[in-house]
């Protein structure tokens, strides 16, 4: 058992020291690998040899991408990616927060302002004020 783990050891120092001045993973290379994975298996089920290819090509930038040395030029990659990705991935955290809020909760619009409003379901007929613009309307929940 002590054999094991100190080989395990010294393979993880060498690894280590590989990779030590190397750019490594980020949400890029993740994004990367999460869609050659899938190019993979549409590629299986179809029998597309062209969907292989390009999943192996983004396979191979995906490991460039991490052994690479060159940290700014692989920081700007990641910047540019995370710029249209947050959108992306808001907008997704937000459609399944309101997906889980519709089982407890109503959602009304302001009829002045059109703001969203979030009150519990179950209470029957509420007078509801909106937050930003104070205007009272009645609605059943």
């Amino acid at each position: 058992m002590k054999r094991t783990r100190g080989k395990m050891n010294q393979f993880q120092n060498k690894f280590n020291q590989f990779m030590r001045g190397r750019y490594g993973n980020d949400q890029l290379n993740m994004g990367l690998l999460i869609l050659g994975i899938i190019l993979s298996l549409i590629s299986s089920l179809f029998r597309s040899e062209f969907l292989m290819l390009m999943g192996y090509i983004i396979f191979g930038l995906t490991i460039y991408r991490a052994f690479s040395r060159n940290y700014l030029r692989r920081s700007k990659e990641n910047s540019w990616f995370l710029k249209y990705w947050y959108p992306v991935g808001n907008w997704f955290s937000r459609q399944k927060r309101l997906f889980k809020d519709m089982k407890t909760y109503r959602f009304f619009h302001c009829p002045e302002c059109h703001q969203k409003i979030r009150v519990p379901k179950g209470k029957g007929k509420i007078c509801i004020t909106c937050p930003k613009c104070r205007t009272e309307f009645v609605k059943k929940t």
